[in-house]
């Protein structure tokens, strides 16, 4: 097993690490798309205080987390479905796409690369969903492999790294395997593996660093 559970929590205590981390969740999801916020901006738009120099539409991206976050937290015991992968994408890409919480329909591409995902059919997308779900390996691993899988595959016009990052923490979460969160001092390096990622389809570097240095929990 390459990813060895890092932690083997109780269901209320990786809730109470998620509560305590899901601030710094959405925060992480702003810098994914390179938005041009801080956390402290984010903090404060999340605890409802108006923050004039944010931008309209990187206060809308902020909500969508919190509001993709606060369905995840209160669904932790649901089962990982596509359909539930479309209700995370129908919070996070919510007026941001053309359309959300549905697979795309159409070709796009990726900035950086010349990879072009492969336009999702329902039936596949959910038969790779479940193979990683149903493989003999730790739940941690499992998570790795469903963000590597749904950052890669792009099922959705928008909001594809956002709701594969909740869908990660979702798998974590649920059974109690931590958190998974990227730190701004690890990001610029999560950003060249993610694109050595969708150039080669060979996602043991992304996983590893991600391992090493984005899962949080309670050390006992």
């Amino acid at each position: 097993m390459n990813y060895p559970d890092k932690y083997k929590l109780t269901p209320e205590e990786n809730l109470f690490v998620a509560k305590k981390k899901w601030d710094e969740n959405v925060y992480c999801g702003m810098r994914m798309e390179n938005r041009a916020v801080t956390f402290p901006q984010t903090k404060t738009i999340l605890d409802g205080v108006n923050v004039p120099d944010v931008a309209l539409d990187d206060i809308q991206a902020i909500l969508n987390m919190r509001d993709a976050w606060k369905y995840l937290l209160s669904t932790s015991e649901e089962p990982v479905t596509l359909e539930y992968v479309c209700r995370l994408n129908e919070y996070i890409a919510r007026n941001e796409a053309l359309a959300w919480g549905k697979l795309r329909t159409g070709k796009v591409g990726i900035s950086g690369t010349d990879y072009i995902p492969p336009v999702p059919v329902a039936e596949e997308v959910s038969r790779e969903l479940e193979e990683i779900l149903s493989r003999d390996v730790s739940w941690t691993e499992k998570a790795l492999d469903a963000f590597a899988w749904g950052a890669r595959r792009q099922l959705f016009w928008d909001g594809n790294k956002r709701t594969s990052m909740t869908l990660a923490n979702k798998i974590l979460i649920s059974h109690g395997a931590g958190v998974l969160t990227i730190t701004d001092r690890h990001m610029e390096r999560f950003n060249v593996l993610l694109l050595e990622f969708y150039n080669t389809g060979e996602g043991d570097n992304l996983k590893r660093f991600l391992y090493e240095n984005s899962l949080h929990g309670i050390d006992m």
